[in-house]
């Protein structure tokens, strides 16, 4: 029991790296959005997502490890790199976080959200704003596809983290593991996110989705009802289908994506170290992070 109350300390630096990033990484989105492409686009979401989810590590990085990613915090307890006990406290405090986040950008952006669409909070068309917030999928994209996307892409995620962190690979210099990670993530917003908006992270996509619904957005109906308003917003059968039972694959397919790609790296790479580090631990000293234990978000 002591031990796991002096673990509670580490954990909670988790609530608010995950505020940070949600605000830092959500706001780059927000100010696209808001602003109709005058003050950022493409370019800028991926870029200034990728830099929040740096800092965000660099700030509790010596403390907690950085876990921003119930994901990636996963896998390291699947493959020995962090223990079970502590995988509650961290992903609870990470969808804590992400909640906060949301609602702390929310109040900074209110007022342009309100008058964006006149006061409407719409979830779907050209006025949308809790694209905002939460991933939501392309028209064209089927439940089976939008599943595989968020797997693959959570994969890869994994792979490459596992290789950063390993310091019997090349590995990458003290210090310089979160501009890597940002440099990943830049990568993979940009390769694999025309989908499903790339979220690879089951907190930074559904409480901020449970937020937008208790806001007023509300979930999207079989029309796509706009909540708090009278309009409504016809969509074709396939989109709607999607909209309407897209929210769980954002939580479930990371998780199922980060495990094959943990199991990818220590079958195909880790396995083949011929000459193991006799100083790598798979578990850090309770005193001190280890910095293979270092986590990311997207």
């Amino acid at each position: 029991m002591m031990k796991i109350i002096n673990w509670l300390p580490p954990a909670r630096p988790q609530l608010g790296i995950e505020s940070t990033s949600q605000v830092l990484g959500c706001g780059c989105v927000a100010q696209a959005v808001l602003s109709r492409g005058h003050f950022g686009g493409f370019v800028t979401i991926n870029v200034g997502f990728a830099m929040a989810v740096v800092m965000a590590i660099y700030v509790t990085g010596g403390v907690s490890g950085g876990h921003i990613n119930p994901a990636v915090s996963f896998a390291m307890c699947l493959f020995g790199r962090m223990k079970w006990f502590k995988f509650p406290f961290y992903v609870g405090a990470q969808f804590l976080g992400a909640f906060v986040g949301s609602a702390i950008l929310f109040g900074i952006y209110y007022d342009g959200i309100m008058s964006f669409a006149d006061g409407k909070l719409l979830i779907v068309g050209e006025n949308a704003t809790a694209i905002i917030f939460a991933t939501y999928p392309a028209p064209y994209l089927s439940l089976a596809s939008a599943f595989a996307d968020q797997v693959m892409s959570t994969m890869f995620l994994l792979l490459v983290v596992f290789a950063i962190f390993d310091s019997r690979n090349w590995g990458v210099p003290k210090g310089l593991q979160p501009i890597a990670i940002g440099l990943l993530i830049i990568v993979l917003s940009s390769s694999l996110g025309l989908n499903c908006g790339c979220a690879m992270n089951p907190a930074r996509d559904l409480s901020p989705r449970l937020f937008t619904a208790l806001a007023g957005w509300g979930p999207p109906s079989d029309k796509a009802t706009v909540a708090g308003a009278k309009a409504e917003v016809v969509m074709d059968d396939q989109a709607d289908r999607v909209g309407n039972n897209f929210w769980w694959i954002p939580v479930v397919a990371p998780m199922v994506g980060a495990a094959i790609g943990g199991l990818i790296y220590v079958l195909l790479i880790e396995i083949h170290h011929p000459n193991p580090n006799p100083d790598f631990e798979a578990e850090p000293s309770e005193d001190k992070l280890e910095k293979h234990e270092l986590s990311v978000v997207m």
